[in-house]
């Protein structure tokens, strides 16, 4: 076990606990448990929603991405940060004019059934774990290379971490530990980028030219081609991605953490500013990996990808560097899976207990109760399902919850808030179609039974979730409810109630 490394872990997961700490203290109502009582600014709340999206899978595959495959890596790039105009545009304002907590709040509002409710908090709970999982793998990944530690210890380890964050911290530590780690990340890639563009005289082009002679792909590494040979595949993954932001429950409830919506504006700029420029520097990133690591040794260390930003930064800088770099890994995969354990927390505690079970009569103690058994079992569940998982690429198993989440939700949402004619039987109908859609089409593709050829089944599967919720309200005989359809649309809209 190298101490350099073991004295930044214990620094990062020191700051994190004494966060939690302090939020502890401020987390009395489920109000503070589940938005921060809607305390944050634009700026502050636009810092943590980069940091809730600036996943494992951001930094550690889609740099790794980028160094094996080159351009095709850097597509992930693209249709992460294209997905926040989609965002703006259509989702951000109209929920937190509809909602106080949870997506379950917003659908509610337009159709005020519980069993509303109980359908999506399980899917949001379902995207979440699914979420979960590529973070825990990649820290299990991480904390197994730099501290000797066995796979399936590391990834209890961050599990139990994470869960202890949500128990006694909810939203105030999960927001403010997001802060932090988006601080030391853009920090940590702004530093090796420079370094990197350093040794080539600042000329990016200079180091383009370099890392074309240092791969197999020669100049065809800066071209379509390399991880996407089916075009089709291409244009797959980068619907998935663009739409599937949208309906991610964990980015969706930090607009309930603002007070109004020229916050949400800001919030969403500030995060979408903080994005592109990160995915830019993962480029560089990426290239430098193939300059001075090598691109045959990183394949040889980890085929994956996954190890090559830690890599660069052990060849840029010593075991210091290293360090450094890696502890920004763990404290972002930390960040992330405490924003996807409390959006799952939340969704339970709020929607299935206190409305659906309980009949919106349960006291706030109870909730918070509640809330934190959920949240205990969930932590314990994603670790259970986390830990055979080891070698498969984190970038992948994301692409896959993005399918799920923008042929379920996504759908959802927009009809909800846009067609008139929409109702309760065409959104149940969305969500477990697009739901069956994606799993069945994974199940079936190359991963696991090969006989479709889709690895990234979007194009497919997204469709058939908007086609559900149209044929579910079409064929229903349920009338058109003007009224609150109106309600809806100039409350979405304005604010006004």
């Amino acid at each position: 076990m190298n101490l350099t490394y073991f004295i930044f872990f214990l620094f990062i997961l020191a700051g994190t606990l004494i966060i939690t700490y302090w939020a502890a203290k401020r987390g009395t109502t489920t109000h503070q448990f589940y938005s921060v009582s809607a305390s944050l600014t634009g700026f502050q709340n636009g810092l943590a929603i980069a940091g809730d999206y600036m996943s494992a899978a951001s930094f550690l595959g889609i740099t790794g991405a980028i160094a094996l495959k080159g351009f095709d890596g850097f597509f992930y790039s693209i249709g992460f940060l294209v997905s926040y105009l989609v965002l703006l545009l259509v989702i951000a304002e109209p929920i937190r004019h509809l909602g106080s907590f949870t997506l379950g709040d917003v659908i509610f509002a337009r159709f005020p059934i519980q069993k509303m409710r109980l359908i999506t908090s399980l899917s949001t709970i379902i995207i979440s774990i699914l979420y979960i999982i590529p973070q825990l793998v990649a820290a299990g990944l991480l904390i197994q290379l730099l501290l000797g530690i066995e796979y399936g210890t590391a990834v209890f380890i961050i599990g139990s971490l994470m869960t202890i964050y949500v128990v006694f911290g909810g939203m105030i530590a999960t927001s403010w530990v997001q802060i932090v780690k988006t601080v030391l990340l853009m920090s940590g890639t702004f530093l090796i980028s420079l370094i990197v563009l350093s040794r080539f005289d600042w000329n990016f082009f200079s180091l383009m030219e370099y890392v074309s002679k240092g791969t197999p792909f020669g100049e065809q590494f800066f071209y379509p081609g390399n991880l996407f040979l089916n075009p089709m595949e291409t244009l797959s993954l980068n619907l998935t991605l663009i739409l599937g932001t949208a309906g991610l429950p964990h980015i969706l409830i930090r607009f309930f953490t603002v007070k109004d919506a020229l916050a949400v504006r800001k919030s969403v700029i500030t995060a979408t500013w903080i994005i592109g420029l990160f995915y830019l520097m993962t480029l560089i990133l990426g290239f430098g990996a193939v300059a001075f690591v090598g691109w045959e040794v990183l394949v040889s260390i980890d085929p994956t990808g996954n190890l090559a930003a830690p890599l660069l930064a052990a060849v840029l800088g010593g075991d210091f560097l290293m360090a450094f770099i890696s502890a920004i890994a763990f404290a972002t995969i930390l960040a992330v899976v405490t924003g996807l354990v409390i959006s799952a927390t939340s969704s339970f505690a709020h929607d299935i207990y206190n409305h659906y079970l309980c009949r919106g009569e349960a006291s706030e103690q109870k909730q918070l109760r509640v809330a934190k058994l959920t949240a205990t079992f969930i932590g314990l569940f994603s670790i259970l399902l986390s830990m055979g998982l080891k070698n498969i690429n984190v970038t992948f198993l994301v692409s896959l919850t993005f399918v799920v989440a923008a042929s379920t939700h996504l759908p959802l949402l927009l009809f909800t808030l846009y067609w008139r004619r929409f109702n309760s039987t065409g959104a149940i109908t969305g969500i477990v179609t697009g739901l069956a859609a994606a799993v069945i089409l994974v199940l079936l593709g190359p991963y696991i039974l090969m006989i479709i050829p889709l690895y990234n089944p979007g194009i497919i599967a997204i469709p058939l979730g908007f086609l559900g919720a149209v044929l579910g309200t079409v064929f229903s005989k349920q009338a058109i409810d003007e009224e609150t359809f109106i309600k809806i649309l100039v409350q979405s809209q304005t604010g006004l109630k």
